[in-house]
């Protein structure tokens, strides 16, 4: 029998079902959720093999709330950083270059002190 010990303690998740974590184990019903909802709503209209690509992509997006993970962050997460650093405080970072720097200014300076 092996015990597994993370080296980091923030690495540490708990697991409720199956493996999964809280947030993976409630985003995997709402996705089977949401899959469900649409086969009943799509099924007459477009078949078997468009609903089947109807409940794929209705899915998706929970999936990709519980599982993803972007620069240690959900996916929600990164989507409000995002949303942040576009909308609400965006800035303009514009080039500029100071005086004394770019070609040929450590020449000039060496000159100057002879």
């Amino acid at each position: 029998m092996e015990i597994k010990i993370n080296r980091e303690i923030r690495d540490y998740k708990e697991t409720v079902l199956f493996g999964l974590t809280p947030r993976q184990a409630v985003c995997s019903a709402l996705g089977v959720g949401a899959a469900v909802v649409s086969y009943v709503l799509f099924r007459p209209a477009l078949g078997a093999e468009g609903v089947s690509w109807v409940c794929i992509l209705s899915a998706l997006p929970f999936a990709a709330l519980g599982f993803c993970r972007f620069h240690g962050m959900t996916a929600g997460q990164a989507a409000l950083a995002f949303l942040r650093s576009r909308f609400l405080n965006p800035r303009n970072l514009p080039f500029r270059t100071e005086p004394g720097t770019g070609d040929g200014a450590e020449k000039r300076k060496e000159e100057r002190k002879q």
